[in-house]
Order: C-alpha cells, then sequence, then structure tokens
C-alpha cells in the first residue's frame, strides 16, 4: 500500500497516515496480519518526525485496527467496533451529510456518491452488501 501526505493540508499529518491506513483496509489493500512499516521507517520515508507516526499507530491500536509488538512491529487486526463507535459514527456522518446537504448537494447526488463510495470498499471483514443480503 502507498501512502502519500499533503504536508500544506489543513488535516494532521498523523491523521493523514491514520485515515489512509483505514482506506487500505476499506478497500482491501490492507488485511488483517498484514505487517505496516515500522514507525522509524516510515517517519524517515516521509522526512517526519517518529512522533508523527507513532501518534498516527497508536490512534489506531486504541481504535482496535492494529496491534503494536516490540520485536514484530505494527501489525493490523481489525478488531470488531466496541457498541459505542456506532453512536459515535452516525453523529459524524449526519454532520457530514447535513453539511453537504445545506451546501447545496442534492440528496440523490448525496446517496450516489454514498453508494460508489461503499461499492468501492472490500473489507475482509465484510458483513453485507448493499442490496441486504449476506455476503460470502
Amino acid at each position: 500500500m502507498l501512502l502519500y501526505l499533503q504536508p500544506d493540508s489543513d488535516v494532521p499529518l498523523y491523521q493523514q497516515i491514520r485515515d489512509q491506513i483505514v482506506a487500505g483496509l476499506a478497500t482491501g489493500q490492507l488485511s488483517p496480519g498484514d505487517p505496516l512499516p515500522p514507525i522509524r521507517q516510515l517517519a524517515a520515508d516521509f522526512g517526519v518526525h517518529f512522533h508523527t507516526v507513532n501518534k498516527a499507530y497508536d490512534l489506531l491500536r486504541q481504535e482496535g485496527l492494529i496491534r503494536l509488538h516490540r520485536r514484530t512491529g505494527a501489525v493490523v487486526v481489525c478488531e470488531p467496533a466496541p457498541p459505542e463507535f456506532r453512536g459515535q459514527w452516525r453523529e459524524r456522518a449526519r454532520v457530514l451529510l447535513a453539511e453537504a446537504f445545506v451546501k447545496g448537494i442534492p440528496p440523490e447526488e448525496i446517496l450516489a456518491e454514498c453508494t460508489a463510495l461503499l461499492n468501492s470498499f472490500q473489507p475482509a471483514n465484510a458483513h453485507s452488501d448493499l442490496s441486504g443480503g449476506a455476503s460470502t
């Protein structure tokens, strides 16, 4: 998986790293059991302080998406979301959808974009497809 950073972005670098790893999981570029680059190596590759990468990895660890081992480094695990995640997720989605609606994006376009994004995801632990049927 190729990561890229946008230094001029308003999004902090550690958040960009975290977000791209999550996207890699969603699109199937990363799977449970895959190793991530060592913190110092990734920091050197990007020319950022190792604390920046460490913060991203620690956030992913707290979210149950990776495990950090002293000897083997970071490994993707993708644990099930805790119950409180659903409420947090709904609130973040509600605000983002409200912003799109208020800025004049038609509901049909919002729905089409959401559907296209969901269809681009291929997680290893998918539970169902958009038609509501169980995946195999």
